[in-house]
């Protein structure tokens, strides 16, 4: 590791961003194998600042970042603010800006102006590309959750943090009622596990899916459930597992979708029938009125519903491979991944290749 390593933890500028990436006992890990760590104010961040304070970390106001010296990583996890115009700093995040996604090329040209690079989580991978440190598990129990509470018309708005404790007491009491036919699609990934937790908690066996059912789909069985929930993230073209002619299919049974992945302004988008994700004041969004309605939930940061369960586990995860931040292959993989996407967006040329 290079002495002195400078490990810059930034609030979330999203309000309803309650997780962090890296949790106080794990920054303390860091600073005691010579990491320098600063972490940003942030009231909103499920854990107090001061906890940071007392694990050796450095405190700085939020959105001090954008002054920190150019060696210093910025270690995130949603989305940037507008400015400043050229990144020059490593930041760590979930970028989402290689798949063609809304606003995917603008954010790639911030980089390339500031000679910056990006190095996204969900490509950090080993050599099998499983991802090393991700949120699947809980994205996959809340999203199932909220689609139960929502067809036990329980929902309530606007959605509030919580603890798994009340989450699985109110997913519990509705248990000995009758129960919606749902189906999970990427059952044996973590999501998919996440998915299938929460719906035992409520009682409900899950038909489960993955790749064996959707090489060949049967969408008359798909329509057959009320419920969909859609854990699948795929780094290929597929066909889509629900199409709008399916949503105006006579006889369809489902009535209520969540996908849980929110690929939506991704050419990889494998429910292309939405064109926005939904939001934890606003959840559920109508795609069909009449007789036969259909609603999706849509909500591109599930876990931060469950700030404290999600964080503890994302964050020992992320914290093993920060250790070894400078010169290990899985570090060199996520560069070669933003290197690709520079590359595939016209930008190559123009990164500052200095660093």
């Amino acid at each position: 590791m290079t002495d002195h390593l400078h490990l810059w933890l930034r609030h979330e500028i999203r309000q309803t961003e309650r997780r962090t990436p890296i949790l106080p006992d794990d920054a303390r890990r860091l600073v005691e194998k010579g990491f320098v760590v600063t972490v940003e104010e942030s009231a909103q961040r499920a854990c107090p600042v001061a906890a940071y304070a007392d694990a050796g970390c450095r405190i700085a106001p939020a959105g001090s970042w954008v002054s920190a010296g150019p060696d210093e990583v910025i270690v995130g996890l949603k989305e940037l603010p507008v400015l400043p115009d050229a990144l020059v700093h490593r930041h760590v995040y979930f970028g989402h800006a290689y798949k063609g996604q809304e606003g995917a090329r603008d954010l790639l040209r911030r980089f390339a102006a500031g000679g910056g690079t990006l190095l996204d989580i969900e490509y950090l991978v080993d050599e099998s590309g499983r991802r090393l440190a991700a949120f699947g598990f809980w994205a996959g129990y809340v999203g199932a959750a909220l689609a139960v509470l929502q067809y036990r018309g329980e929902l309530g708005t606007p959605l509030r943090p919580r603890s798994k404790a009340e989450l699985d007491a109110q997913l519990a009491r509705g248990s000995g009622g009758p129960q919606p036919r749902v189906l999970v699609i990427g059952a044996l990934g973590r999501c998919g596990q996440g998915a299938r937790a929460a719906l035992e908690v409520a009682g409900i066996a899950a038909t489960g899916w993955d790749v064996a059912e959707t090489r060949d789909l049967d969408k008359a069985a798909l329509l057959d459930h009320d419920v969909l929930v859609n854990t699948v993230l795929t780094t290929r073209p597929v066909p889509p597992f629900v199409t709008h002619d399916d949503l105006d299919t006579a006889g369809r049974r489902l009535s209520l979708i969540c996908d849980v992945t929110c690929d939506v302004t991704s050419t990889l988008n494998v429910l292309p029938i939405y064109s926005s994700v939904t939001s934890w004041p606003e959840p559920v969004l109508r795609l069909r009125g009449g007789d036969h309605p259909v609603d999706i939930i849509a909500i591109d940061n599930l876990p931060s519903l469950l700030p404290a369960e999600a964080s503890l586990a994302f964050s020992a995860e992320l914290t093993e491979q920060l250790l070894l931040l400078d010169g290990a292959a899985v570090w060199d993989r996520c560069e070669s991944a933003f290197r690709s996407a520079m590359s595939a967006a016209g930008l190559g040329r123009e990164i500052n290749a200095g660093r």
